[in-house]
């Protein structure tokens, strides 16, 4: 266990976002080995992995309606030293874990699959979307006892062994995904499903490797088989703070559903560059995203050991940093798009200047996401999520609704639809920063702060 209630801000900040941007970094090349040897299959293939690897936002949701419950009362604990309410809380999310999973795989075959078929802008990027889900939807399900556990572990601000398994999860990933895809070594190519597999099986590896490691590489919380037995009262707790976490990726889904189904008149080129646009930016936003991840566990500690100086100190530094690389990756998306794009659309040139120009707008709000990201990693700490929900929910009435409007228009251009979600995550921003500044207020202000240098 690391003690972050003691020590400088600062380096805790930094030494966890070097670890917690290494896995997701991996955890990203999963989309992206995926999405890379799949070009080679053409554009309808790209449009239906992206369309249905859109679903990665449903499980991820849900996936949060354990971990970030799990992870604000576990390090809360922590901070508190209650072992014994730590292991009770991560010994729950894990059993809950297991429950979402059977329900994410039953809802997903019977569901799931004729659903991402009906995005697709033809036949052909319907049946691909449909093969890939098809053979993805295991690793979907294995991602919530993940979560579980690494959340468990993020807690107690251990964040290096998660990294390591994510870096072997994605090596075997890279090794099977041509062989599974294109065939190599073997002969028989699966195609789009081909990529589905391979990260199935690199999932359900790193899961063991997850559940081995645990008791060996911390020693103050422990998973008991006999707390696995659910426990209504303690999921209630664990999902109540979740829920509003879990709606924001819910409505991250809702909205890149919105974007494939407005642009869909535009063919599958504009539908596959968004797919390809939307990764690259997802991938930039990493070292942004592990700075913002990295004051969850910090603030959640020091709030339960009721250091409330150093609960502000940590949104204030992580703001700080994580807004000022966001301005670096502006530039850097901005100028050279070409250079990120180049690699994932292979002979598909209406596709690649699709892709060109959607990152080339939406550079101009990564430091709203940068803000937005932070607090949002805050308000887990401090375990009230709400207002992070509320502030995505706006992007219902300055997003979704005016695009669907719009797609009803005659000759609008698709750049149009990246103008409009710049400015509604730019709202955003300014509505999350108030909603923060009142928690502050609220959960810190008439408490008797334990004051401790950053």
């Amino acid at each position: 266990m690391q003690d972050l209630t003691q020590g400088s801000i600062t380096r805790h900040i930094v030494s966890m976002a070097v670890f917690i941007g290494l896995g997701l970094v991996f955890q990203t090349l999963y989309f992206l080995v995926d999405l890379y040897f799949v070009s080679r299959l053409g554009s309808a293939a790209i449009a239906g992995v992206s369309a249905a690897g859109v679903t990665s936002f449903l499980v991820m949701g849900f996936s949060q309606l354990i971990g970030v419950g799990a992870m604000a009362l576990t390090a809360q604990a922590v901070g508190r030293k209650d072992k014994a309410a730590a292991d009770l809380v991560s010994s729950q999310s894990l059993s809950l874990s297991i429950a979402f999973a059977v329900v994410a795989l039953v809802f997903g075959y019977t569901f799931g699959l004729s659903a991402v078929a009906k995005v697709g802008a033809d036949a052909a990027t319907g049946e691909a979307a449909r093969a890939y889900l098809g053979a993805f939807l295991p690793s979907l399900a294995i991602m919530f006892p993940t979560v579980a556990l690494g959340t468990a572990l993020r807690a107690a601000g251990v964040v290096r062994p998660t990294m390591f398994l994510q870096t072997g999860s994605i090596l075997l990933n890279a090794i099977l995904a041509p062989v599974l895809i294109m065939g190599y070594g073997t002969g028989v190519p699966l195609g789009v499903a081909g990529a589905g597999w391979a990260s199935t099986i690199a999932a359900g590896a790193g899961l063991l490797g997850m559940i081995y490691l645990f008791p060996r590489v911390q020693s103050f919380i422990r998973v008991h088989v006999r707390e696995l037995k659910p426990n209504f009262g303690q999921w209630l707790k664990i999902i109540g703070i979740g829920v509003p976490a879990a709606a924001e990726f819910l409505l991250m889904f809702l909205i890149f559903g919105v974007v494939y189904w407005v642009i869909r008149g535009f063919g599958p080129h504009a539908q596959a560059g968004f797919g390809v646009g939307m990764r690259i930016m997802q991938s930039i936003f990493l070292p942004a995203m592990a700075i913002a991840f990295a004051a969850a566990p910090i603030a959640g500690q020091n709030f339960g050991a009721r250091h409330y100086d150093r609960v502000r100190e940590t949104f204030r530094r992580t703001a700080m940093i994580c807004c000022s690389v966001m301005f670096a990756l502006t530039l850097f998306a901005h100028v050279a798009p070409e250079v990120l794009v180049r690699p994932f659309i292979s002979g598909d040139q209406a596709a690649m200047d699709v892709a060109i120009v959607y990152l080339k707008i939406a550079s101009w709000n990564f430091v709203a996401s940068g803000l937005i990201f932070t607090c949002s990693s805050m308000f887990q700490g401090l375990g009230d999520t709400r207002p992070s929900f509320v502030a995505s929910a706006s992007r219902l009435f300055t997003f979704a609704i005016p695009a669907i409007y719009l797609s009803t228009q005659m000759h609008l251009a698709l750049e149009t639809f990246w103008w409009l979600s710049v400015a509604s995550v730019f709202l955003q921003a300014v509505f999350v920063f108030f909603l923060m500044q009142g928690m502050l207020k609220r959960k810190l202000g008439s408490a008797d702060a334990v004051a401790a240098p950053a």
